[in-house]
């Protein structure tokens, strides 16, 4: 028992480990200044071909019945959070955007409360409170940020959680009609491709593959690659330990992001950074539900 324990220890670190190093690869795609309907456009067409092929060799199918569903992930959980974490990821720095993304389960909160899918508690209240503390601590004290102005760009930064923090609650009240994670994320994916190929092109955002490739080009190879491998084995590890024990994955998420981003783009952060991360950490420990007995 301790064994399997440890094993599924190891697996929640190397999610984290892999989830947070797509903070850094994003901020080095957007340095080249490629438009960020472009970006999605190609993230979303690399995992949709990945996944396509996992889903293949593991013999599943996407129903046309579920066409619409995959419409309503790929507006809300791909494309929009997409976007805008991309126009967000050109002006703060990554560790920025790495904290910011631990706000998911903080903005799930109370969209779960006013669908009547949770219970009010005074310890996740509390979570949610040191959350807003810790983003208070980025966008207010003068000496928080590198440039005042990038202060501006966390509410957009924002609508990246809030997406998937309503997208989760959706999907938890209403199921997703008897798919597993990787048909969901394969068949939104697809749907994502057909949605951000002519938002691109009429925005003049579209990116030429055929040009000669920089680091930027490899960076969103690499970030799509790993997004949708790791969401993968973050499904898998869903089923074998358990909801809750898989949810810690976003601490792991959000400290690896921190620590990437300081070895791959020697970003460093003032005092208050520091603070807010220990916020978030603290508010991401209150605000997740507890264990239910048998989960690992």
């Amino acid at each position: 028992m301790a064994s399997t324990r440890l094993k599924l220890t190891l697996v929640l670190l190397a999610l984290g480990a892999g989830w947070g190093l797509t903070q850094p690869l994003t901020k080095i795609a957007v340095s080249s200044g490629h438009g960020a309907m472009g970006l999605v456009f190609w993230q979303l067409l690399i995992g949709a071909v990945l996944l396509t092929i996992l889903n293949a060799w593991r013999g599943k199918h996407l129903p046309a019945s579920a066409w619409k569903f995959f419409a309503f992930i790929a507006v809300i959980g791909t494309v929009f959070p997409n976007f805008f974490s991309y126009r967000a990821a050109f002006h703060l720095p990554s560790g920025v955007m790495s904290i910011i993304i631990s706000t998911i389960p903080m903005i799930a909160f109370p969209i779960a409360l006013a669908l009547g899918q949770d219970r009010f508690s005074v310890r996740r209240l509390a979570g949610l409170t040191l959350g807003l503390a810790g983003v208070c601590l980025i966008a207010f004290p003068q000496a928080s940020l590198p440039d005042r102005a990038m202060a501006a760009w966390l509410p957009i930064a924002l609508i990246a959680p809030a997406c998937y923090a309503l997208e989760g609650n959706i999907v938890g009240k209403w199921g997703t009609l008897g798919l597993d994670g990787m048909q969901v994320l394969q068949g939104a994916s697809l749907i994502g491709v057909l949605i951000s190929l002519p938002v691109a092109l009429a925005m003049g955002e579209w990116i030429n593959p055929l040009v000669p490739w920089g680091p930027s080009e490899w960076a969103l190879v690499a970030a799509s690659a790993l997004h949708a491998l790791v969401y993968s084995a973050f499904m898998w590890l869903i089923v074998a330990a358990g909801a809750v024990f898989a949810a810690q994955v976003s601490t792991f998420v959000t400290a690896f992001g921190v620590l990437w981003a300081i070895v791959l783009l020697g970003e460093a952060y003032s005092g208050y950074i520091w603070a807010a991360l220990a916020l978030m950490l603290c508010g991401l420990t209150l605000v997740k539900p507890r264990g239910r007995e048998g989960e690992a």
